[in-house]
């Protein structure tokens, strides 16, 4: 199989998630794919060109299916992909996926940053990759307003991890969206966002979801 690990907003391929599991995929003598989705530039970042780079990844390889493991926004360009690519995407493993993604930016930011953020097209993000704020554009924003990962059609087998002390990802929402799907599997962790004490229980199973163990 092709397993790729899709990071999350203003994150890494570097992450410390992508190399844990690096090291594990290694163990069972598999790759693992980590598109830096910061390239070319994070100010210009959209969903859009997220997902237009995996599909452009995709063509290069053959027949084999497909994983897609996402972390955050990770999660949304998996479940979006998912829905774009049935043919090739097998199944999806999503790390606290940011559901709400776009829809809920108002309450985030605010209104007025994200009014700010329309005038001056420009909003500095803390990037965790990085260690330093970076600029954003407003097109990032309108355009993630083209998408609904909760409407996404995603018929594949879906193994959800969420923590119930996420601070970014309410919890209650990722239990309603599994309630919903049959075709999802949901494990509830005492963890937090980022999952990383989580990560080998997590990597137990999803090792048995893969069919690796």
């Amino acid at each position: 199989m092709h397993v790729f690990y899709l990071h999350g907003f203003a994150s890494s391929a570097q992450s410390k998630k992508a190399a844990y599991l690096a090291e594990r995929f290694r163990e069972h003598g598999l790759g693992l794919r980590c598109p830096d989705f910061n390239e070319p530039d994070f100010a210009t970042l959209t969903l859009t060109r997220m997902l237009d780079q995996i599909d452009a990844e995709l063509a290069t390889l053959d027949a084999q299916p497909v994983v897609l493991i996402g972390s955050s926004l990770g999660g949304v360009v998996a479940l979006h992909m998912a829905a774009r690519r049935p043919d090739r995407v097998d199944r999806l493993v999503l790390m606290a996926p940011a559901l709400l993604f776009g829809k809920d930016g108002h309450a985030f930011l605010g209104p007025e940053r994200v009014a700010q953020w329309r005038d001056r097209r420009t909003l500095d993000v803390f990037h965790y990759g990085y260690g330093e704020a970076r600029p954003l554009d407003y097109g990032f924003y309108e355009d993630s307003l083209r998408y609904d990962a909760r409407s996404a059609d995603v018929t594949q087998p879906v193994l959800l991890f969420q923590g119930l002390h996420d601070a970014a990802v309410p919890h209650a929402v990722n239990e309603q969206y599994a309630a919903m799907h049959p075709n999802v599997t949901l494990r509830l962790l005492d963890d937090d966002h980022q999952l990383i004490a989580s990560l080998p229980a997590m990597w137990s199973e999803m090792s048995a979801f893969l069919s690796l163990t």
